[in-house]
């Protein structure tokens, strides 16, 4: 397990650093220019079969969205190289997640170092009319958390996700 974690934020390292590499290559002035950082405007493509969103990268190569737990508002980064949704203790208090300290039971490897997170399942998630159940999901300590991120426990029941044009398409 300990292998696995290490493996998982060696991921999210080399994601962030590609993700800034394909800034450079492709960013326009105009985007370059706007610092503010905003959550992304949902759009859902007109297309035969399953649906769709789009989401832009921000000024810092980031994919920031807003979506629901359970019908209540969350904002979330996604991050591709995240297992699991990972959800900071102050925004897993707003849907009744509130661990105790024998919960913090599992250790995950971040950026910032090993922690100790706590297990917990979301009925439902949604992100602009994309509808997954049965979420996996962690709560980590806010000092370790500071944005909320939408991982591959959400994305790998998708029917596929993918980067194109500085953007990240999600489709079920």
């Amino acid at each position: 397990m300990r292998n696995i974690m290490i493996i998982a934020a060696f991921m999210v390292g080399l994601g962030t650093i590609m993700a800034q590499m394909a800034d450079k290559m492709t960013a326009s002035p105009a985007l370059a220019s706007n610092a503010s950082r905003k959550t992304a405007a949902v759009e859902m493509p007109a297309q035969t079969g399953g649906r769709s969103l789009s989401i832009p990268r921000d000024a810092r190569g980031h994919f920031q969205t807003e979506g629901r737990i359970d019908g209540q508002r969350i904002g979330f980064m996604v991050d591709t190289g995240a297992s699991v949704v990972a959800l900071n203790e102050k925004s897993a208090a707003r849907f009744g997640f509130r661990p105790s300290r024998s919960d913090y039971n599992a250790t995950v490897s971040t950026a910032n170092g090993t922690i100790k997170a706590a297990r917990t399942r979301l009925a439902m998630v949604e992100l602009g009319g994309l509808v997954v159940r049965d979420v996996d999901a962690m709560v980590l300590p806010d000092e370790a958390l500071s944005e909320n991120l939408l991982g591959l426990s959400f994305l790998s029941k998708l029917k596929r996700f993918e980067y194109a044009n500085g953007r990240l398409v999600l489709e079920q």
